[in-house]
This record gives C-alpha cells, structure tokens and sequence, in this order.
C-alpha cells in the first residue's frame, strides 16, 4: 500500500527558489518529450546515476532500481475501488513518473482491484528498458476499504496468472505475498509463489507487513529480496524489520511513507520543512531516504503536481543535526 502526498509546500534546497528546485528535477524529462518513453526514462535513468551510487539499490543484488520510487494505488477510485474519477489524470501521472526517472512502480491486483494494473499496462505499455513494476496478491476486497487476506496456493496462482495478463508481461520482477493469511500457513502461501517463479513468471519475490521472525521463515521456502510494511517518521513500529532488512541487505519500501490518511504533525518536522521551504512530507520523504540505504519509498498521488513535488523530495539534503531531532521526534 501507499498514500497520497498532498502538499501545497514549496520545495527548495538550501538558497535555490521552488521553479529551480523542481527544475533541476523535471527539466530534462521534459525538454526531451519529443525523444519518446525510452529516451526520456534513460535520461532520468543516468541522471539519477550520475547523483551518486547511493540512490540505486539492487533488489536481489540483480535488478538496480532508483531508491525512489511511485506507488500506484491512489491512482484509483474512492475507498482505492474502481476507476479513478479522472482517467486522464491516472494515466498522466503514471507516464510522468516515468519521465521523471522513478523506475519502480508498486501496484497491487487488489487495487482497484485490477484498476491500478490495468492503467499502469494502459499508460507504458511497452514499458521502457528497466522499468521495474512490482504488484502482489494475497488481499481480497469484499468492498470498497475492505481487506480480507487469501493465502490458498490455488488463490495465488491464480493472482499471478491474472497480473501477468493484465499488465501484459511475461513476468513480474517482484511479486509480493500482500498479507499473510492467518488461516494458511506462510509455508503454503509461499510455495505456490515458489513453483511459479521456477516456471519463470516470476523473478523477484518480496514480503509485506512482516516481522524479522516471519521474513527467516521465508527464507526457508525460498529467497525473500524485499520487504513492505508501513513505516514513516511518525510509526516506527517496524524498526526492527528494517534493521534486520539492513543486516540483510533486503529492500525495505515503506508504505504510507508520509502517514497516509493522517497528517503529519511534529514540531520538529515542521522546523525542518520550514527551514529548507519545503513541505513536512518532502521533509519525510527525504528522512526515508537518509535514514537507511536499503530504503526504497514509494509515495503515491494521484496528481501530477504532487508526483512532481515527491520526486523532488530526492533533493533535499538533512542536516546530520535535523536528522538526530527528526529521529528523537518518534
């Protein structure tokens, strides 16, 4: 899962006004429209290269991604049920995310469900080189804002057969186990996920809101690359997963990285965004990122503007002094 960022800040680095700030981030990607999807997502791609090893990191040690990345469940209706109210809108932000150098996209066939995967297909399909598109399956909806986990090995077959259909790929680099289901064991959940990865549907396999002691458990049916739980500056209940994702070397993505349906409010946080001239969640974004190298945010908006101001998040450069209060702020 992801959040929505929604943010009327302006995003500047230390002494540089907000149109710079954003345009050192967006200005390549759009000076080069007319090169097509492929041109552009390189472009970024060496951008983001050129700004240092630390913003790539390899999921498995094979597939190299940018540390900052683009969740795609807001991008559907009300309640994250059926089409978003503007299609148009959906399908340009998921466009521009890629013009802007984000190549991991995180989805789920229970967004919508099936909406998130199918317009993510619909807008860059034939994807660019290295686009990374991870989706998982294990949630069910009844309705809209309703969860309900399906572990069956049957269930998830099945999960993967439809996602690869529906955004059109041979197969999906990261497939996630979206909940574990406490009705099945995680060893029966994961070892059909395991037979579809020896059929080669699969590549990568990752977990989601999971513990140290269940991420082991996996890794006895077969190789865990990353984890997804919900994690920001103010919910650090997942410390020690994240810890253990460290000592690891798995890739952490936070979900609802800048607190998802509820506001963000710290004094702390809101001295820093103020101090850069940025909003409290550029603030946490760019937190995220310097709070662990294998830290891989994916903060999700179904606004073109909103994408814009995330990814210019990557930017913005803490202060070893606003990280220690940032941190003491939890």
């Amino acid at each position: 899962m992801n959040n929505e960022t929604k943010t009327n800040g302006d995003p500047v680095e230390r002494g540089v006004g907000r149109r710079k700030f954003l345009g050192v981030t967006i200005g390549g990607g759009a000076a080069i429209l007319a090169g097509g999807s492929s041109v552009l997502f390189s472009t970024a791609s060496n951008a983001a290269a050129s700004a240092g090893a630390d913003s790539v990191f390899k999921l498995g040690g094979d597939l190299p991604v940018n540390r900052l990345g683009f969740g795609a469940m807001r991008i559907t209706g009300d309640g994250i049920w059926g089409w978003p109210p503007n299609r148009d809108e959906a399908l340009k932000v998921l466009r521009r995310a890629v013009e802007l150098g984000v190549d991991l996209i995180d989805t789920a066939d229970a967004y919508g469900p099936e909406t998130s995967e199918l317009l993510i297909a619909e807008a860059l399909h034939p994807y660019p080189k290295g686009l990374v598109i991870a989706t998982k399956g294990g949630l069910t909806r009844p309705g809209p804002g309703q969860w309900v986990p399906n572990g069956r090995p049957e269930y998830l077959t099945q999960c993967v057969e439809k996602s690869l259909k529906r955004l059109r790929l041979d197969r999906i680099d990261l497939y996630q186990l979206h909940r574990v289901d406490s009705k099945v064991p995680m060893e029966e959940s994961l070892g059909a996920i395991k037979k579809m990865q020896e059929a080669g549907k699969i590549r990568h396999v990752g977990l989601s809101e999971v513990g140290p002691e269940e991420i082991v458990r996996a890794r006895k049916v077969l190789p865990i690359v990353s984890v997804q739980n919900q994690y920001n500056v103010d919910n650090r209940r997942w410390d020690k997963a994240l810890a253990y994702c460290e000592k690891e070397g798995l890739g952490f993505m936070p979900w609802s990285p800048v607190g998802g349906g509820r506001s963000l409010r710290s004094g702390a946080l809101e001295a820093v965004a103020k101090s850069h001239g940025a909003s409290v969640y550029q603030v946490a974004i760019a937190w995220l990122l310097a709070r662990s190298p294998v830290m891989l945010p994916i903060p999700g908006t179904s606004s073109v503007t909103h994408l814009e101001e995330n990814v210019a998040s990557g930017k913005l450069q803490l202060t070893p002094a606003e990280l220690k209060s940032l941190d003491a702020a939890s």
